[in-house]
């Protein structure tokens, strides 16, 4: 049976629709906004996996080309792996989902959304998280509480519920907020230094949004949800507890209140489980597994315990207080810019290179496809953290956190006409204890200015972080690994002196109040501006002048019809100039042409070959010009690179010449004035408007 519930809210009509299609996944629905339509599936085993403490969840998004009327480029022709920006849609579905699942629940779910039309205005993403919350409600897959994600926008002072692309570009800031009916549960996304107040108020307006969205989900479950699933639960055994709790939790309690590095603290642990497996071994065999969660257990209960009621931190620090912070720039001698910023045990190397518009990235996408001329690139080796991996390449964690980092700072960065390169920064993190992203942010602004970019002001990130039990609330500045692995919240704000340019806010509990939310942002903007005022003593403009060893840019502007002489055939002129001048150009449709060479007189060589090639014929001006043919009525003589024009027989002296080769031939340099230019375009020369009578009785034309 078909079931189809539509609702009209903020001026756009949301669909959902389930019965139709995919009927043997345990939850199926089509969801649309307007003409953008995604399809939402949601499967579950029947069973945990053995030994499994965890509960393993993958949501796969991908925009199928079909949908916006493209084939997809490439050899093959068809969808491959999934792109940056199926990437981070499937990551703004999976974090607000996430905490939704009942505790217990740990049989392996996946989630997947094909998005299958496009109506080029609305992006699909966020609608697909009420799809995949509204699959997961009609399921019988344990899942009760209704999850819904909105964007919002601000343009000219209004609030806009679901923007479409244009509004986005043109509006002061695009937040994705996700929420119940009750609290919000995400949010992120960049702005243009806005308040902390207009972030609340942004959020609000959108939680408006998501209760109804919330409520509208519940009603149509309500008409075509499946009975729900009971969920097994393991066995909790008490006397293996107890017994490690004997054995460890005194010990546990005093390394909770020890000053040490992360790797002193992770070696006691390994130490302490050492001790207490080879103590129970005999009672409690092959129970590794159980042993090491259950010692997590114990930290986890400790170390919240501690701050709530202790006030203390596992590094000894007050709740608002930040890490030491060093600074250090041009740490790198061959890079266009480099910084390496340290705040305690995290730590960014961060480089920047300089690029022409032949460097600029190009995006495909729903809306057409664009260009990004800066790029950030995060990368997270495994040695960060002491470990060892065999991944190569960037996983959906590191492509989401310099996506954070690349939109704190792109809307600082000056605009093309007033800086035309392409800027690559990319942040090697190489250690790593808590907020690593944060200190990418950090890093890449030192790196903007080192490497003399106008960037407008210095941007600064900071990781906030929650421990809630009852009413006992205690919000952490500037958070470690093991505060963000065993708290309730990860909230990432970046900006400068004067507002927020970037927001990332994941949560591990159903929801956080706005006061919550107010009282976190606060004392981060506490937080940030003061390392802000660390990083300015390092630097707080930037240098001057790029690097010498980045390409320097030069501009010029040649007739629009002449854009085919310089790249000639095939691109064999253009290819010509780049050999022979060590330069990249670039021509632009208007006949914007820019150099580019790490040597300026490569550089003034290539342009002065561009120069000469595309000149506009000027009357009465005087050209030293070629002969190139002649003839029994005159001469052809180029004035310049392509541009021939006929030197009469008259023309060539004021005495009359009887044969024109007695005076003139090819390969001659001869000196001429541009008479006129006819309606056809035919340049009419003269070389004896150059003389003057005594000139020609004293110095004939010259042979060669």
């Amino acid at each position: 049976m078909i079931h189809k519930k539509s609702i009209e809210i903020g001026g756009k009509i949301i669909t959902l629709e389930t019965g139709r299609v995919a009927k043997q996944a345990n939850g199926a629905v089509f969801v649309s906004l307007n003409e953008s339509m995604s399809l939402c599936t949601v499967v579950a085993k029947d069973e945990p996996e053995e030994g499994r403490d965890f509960f393993p969840l993958m949501v796969d998004y991908r925009e199928k080309s079909a949908s916006a009327g493209k084939i997809p480029g490439g050899f093959f022709k068809r969808e491959g792996k999934p792109s940056e920006k199926e990437i981070l849609s499937a990551r703004l579905v999976d974090r607000p989902i996430r905490p939704m699942f009942p505790e217990g629940f740990i049989c392996e779910t996946q989630i997947n959304i094909n998005v299958y039309s496009a109506d080029g205005e609305h992006d699909a993403d966020v609608i697909s998280t009420v799809g995949a919350s509204a699959a997961l409600l009609i399921s019988d897959i344990p899942f009760d509480e209704a999850v819904s994600e909105v964007r919002i926008t601000r343009l000219n002072g209004e609030f806009i519920f679901n923007p479409t692309y244009k509004q986005c570009e043109n509006g002061d800031f695009e937040i994705f907020v996700a929420g119940t009916e009750d609290s919000i549960v995400m949010v992120e996304g960049e702005a243009k230094e806005i308040s902390e107040e207009d972030l609340i108020d942004a959020i609000k307006f959108a939680h408006q949004h998501i209760k109804i969205l919330c409520k509208f989900q519940k009603d149509f479950a309500s008409e075509a949800g499946k009975p729900k699933r009971n969920i097994q639960k393991t066995d909790v055994n008490d006397e293996l507890i107890n017994d490690i709790k004997n054995l460890c939790a005194d010990e546990i309690k005093e390394l909770n209140r020890l000053f040490v590095t992360k790797e002193e603290r992770k070696n006691k642990i390994r130490n302490l489980f050492e001790k207490v497996k080879e103590e129970l071994d005999e009672k409690y065999p092959e129970s590794e597994e159980k042993i090491k969660k259950i010692i997590e257990d114990i930290q986890y209960e400790d170390m919240r315990r501690m701050i709530l009621d202790e006030q203390k931190r596992l590094d000894g620090r007050d709740m608002k207080d930040i890490r030491p912070i060093n600074c250090e720039i041009s740490v790198l001698p061959r890079t266009h810019g480099s910084a390496l910023f340290t705040r305690g045990e995290t730590q960014s190397l961060t480089t920047l290179t300089l690029g022409t518009k032949s460097d600029e990235q190009i995006v495909e996408g729903f809306a057409g496809d664009s260009s990004k001329r800066f790029i950030l690139h995060y990368n997270f080796p495994s040695f960060s953290t002491g470990e060892v991996s065999t991944r190569f390449g960037p996983g959906r964690r590191e492509i989401g956190h310099g996506n954070l980092a690349e939109r704190a700072l792109k809307n600082l960065i000056p605009g093309y006409d007033e800086f035309p390169y392409t800027i690559r920064i990319v942040s090697d993190i190489l250690e790593s204890n808590g907020s690593s992203s944060m200190a990418t942010v950090c890093a890449g602004s030192l790196a903007l200015m080192d490497g003399g970019i106008n960037l407008k002001k210095t941007v600064a990130g900071i990781a906030m972080g929650l421990i809630k039990e009852n009413d006992k609330v205690v919000i952490l500045s500037d958070i470690l690994g093991t505060e963000d692995h065993f708290g309730d919240m990860d909230f990432k704000i970046a900006g400068t002196v004067d507002g927020i340019t970037a927001v990332q806010m994941d949560i591990k509990i159903r929801g956080i109040s706005f006061e919550i939310m107010e009282k976190a942002l606060e004392q981060a903007k506490e937080g940030r501006l003061s390392i802000i005022d660390i990083m300015n003593q390092t630097i707080s403009k930037p240098r001057e002048s790029i690097s010498k060893y980045a390409p320097h840019l030069y501009t010029i502007n040649i007739p629009v019809d002449r854009i085919g002489d310089v790249i000639g055939p095939g691109g064999k002129t253009i290819r010509n100039i780049i050999a022979q001048t060590n330069s990249e150009i670039d021509i632009e449709e208007d006949g914007k042409v820019t150099v580019a060479a790490i040597s300026k007189e490569d550089a003034q060589k290539a342009i002065a070959m561009i120069e000469d090639m595309t000149q506009v014929p000027v009357i009465g001006k005087v050209y030293e010009g070629t002969v190139k043919s002649v003839k029994d009525f005159g001469a052809f003589v180029e004035i310049f690179h392509g541009k021939e024009g006929l030197l009469h027989i008259s023309e060539i002296d004021y005495k009359r010449i009887n044969k024109i080769q007695d005076v003139i031939k090819p390969g001659d340099k001869v000196t001429v004035k541009l008479l006129g230019i006819d309606e056809i375009g035919k340049l009419r020369l003269s070389r004896k408007a150059t003389l003057s009578k005594e000139t020609v009785r004293e110095h004939p034309p010259k042979r060669k």
